[in-house]
């Protein structure tokens, strides 16, 4: 199984958080991000995104049709991440698009063993796969590096 694990762009600051839009700079951001994915990911995979409005644009910069789902949104932590996309077993390759800090303690679990806050900028993705019993690192990439 591969599982990408890719946090929302730039957002604009607003006390409504759940309807916090992207920026100009969030929107280049997620495009960049999306056209490397794109020229990556296998012909078959399936999208989860959190129901906040910055998520849902982020993600569709890589694609028109996704699943929402609470378990990916603000406040999910990783046993909920896990469970939503069936982490190990699942039959074709997921992509999260969700917050922190609850991206990086998924990430930190998967590659570390343990349970830690790890830090992933905005825009940022972590692409982690299952190979027989072990978690392995395939990409980890951020906006400012293209």
């Amino acid at each position: 199984m591969d599982l990408i694990l890719w946090r929302h762009a730039e957002a604009e600051d607003g006390f409504d958080d759940a309807k916090r839009k992207l920026t100009p700079k969030g929107r280049r951001q997620a495009a960049k991000m999306a056209e490397w994915l794109q020229q990556r990911l296998p012909k078959h995979y399936q999208v989860l995104v959190s129901p906040a409005i910055r998520t849902r644009e982020t993600a569709q910069a890589l694609v028109e049709k996704f699943q929402v789902s609470d378990d990916i949104g603000v406040g999910a932590n990783p046993d909920a991440i896990l469970r939503a996309v069936g982490w190990p077993r699942a039959a074709q390759t997921v992509v999260v698009v969700g917050h922190q800090p609850t991206l990086g303690m998924t990430v930190a679990r998967l590659l570390s063993g343990r349970d830690s806050e790890w830090g992933l900028r905005k825009g940022a993705f972590v692409w982690i796969s299952r190979k027989a019993d072990a978690s392995v690192l395939r990409a980890a990439l951020s906006p400012e590096l293209l």
